[in-house]
């Protein structure tokens, strides 16, 4: 007799200065069976210390910790742990700190208004390999990627039939081995067109450049 082969988990370190808000949201997360909590830390130092002794999949990270910076935080474990996916659950929304976050390389960016739904969902998203932003989000992103890349229409313009819908399927969500299938490619040709298109742009994360593509369907 076969037996159907359990879905593997995704390892979750939690990081908040809020005891009651890693309570809650272990309790949260608790009833979620394809999630388990690993690990948590109450500052930076400690957030530093456990991902890289844990190697969890996913850090969820607040912004604001006691002895440090929570951005400095994601580029440290991104530093000692590549293969740890950096999610941003905070209530901080102003336009240089959601930059800052994404230039350091985290992987999605939350409010914790969000549901827990939702953050259950994103958090496996981003397991997966998908970028998250939440929707109040992306108004700011536009802006901040309209002002300071200056020519992100003409970069665009610059794009090729088959760059554009890969970018298209990124800014969807889909992971490079997604966007593979959709497509007919390898997901190493994916990643050579991401290269070009990150190039083009003048970007250098997927959130960013999603943001561009997102931006052009508007005009």
């Amino acid at each position: 007799m076969s037996t159907k082969p359990e879905t593997p988990r995704v390892r979750l370190l939690l990081v908040d200065d809020s005891e009651v808000v890693r309570a809650g949201l272990r309790s949260l997360l608790g009833i979620e069976p394809t999630i388990v909590v690993i690990g948590e830390a109450a500052t930076a130092a400690a957030a530093i210390e456990a991902a890289r002794r844990l190697k969890p999949d996913v850090a969820l990270l607040d912004i604001r910790l006691p002895d440090g910076n929570g951005i400095e935080v994601c580029r440290q474990i991104l530093r000692d742990s590549p293969d740890t996916r950096v999610l941003i659950l905070t209530s901080v929304i102003e336009n240089s700190t959601v930059d800052d976050a994404i230039r350091a390389g985290a992987h999605g960016y939350l409010l914790k208004e969000i549901d827990g739904r939702g953050l259950m969902n994103a958090i496996r998203d981003v397991a997966a390999g998908r970028s998250i932003l939440d929707p109040a989000i992306i108004a700011r992103v536009m802006q901040l990627v309209k002002s300071g890349g200056g020519g992100s229409r003409e970069a665009f313009a610059t794009l090729s039939p088959q760059e554009k819908r890969v970018l298209a399927l990124i800014a969807e969500g889909c992971t490079n081995k997604e966007v593979g299938v959709r497509l007919g490619l390898s997901e190493k040709t994916v990643k050579n067109y991401l290269s070009t298109v990150f190039e083009k742009l003048h970007v250098s994360r997927r959130a960013e450049a999603a943001v561009i593509f997102a931006q052009e369907q508007r005009k």
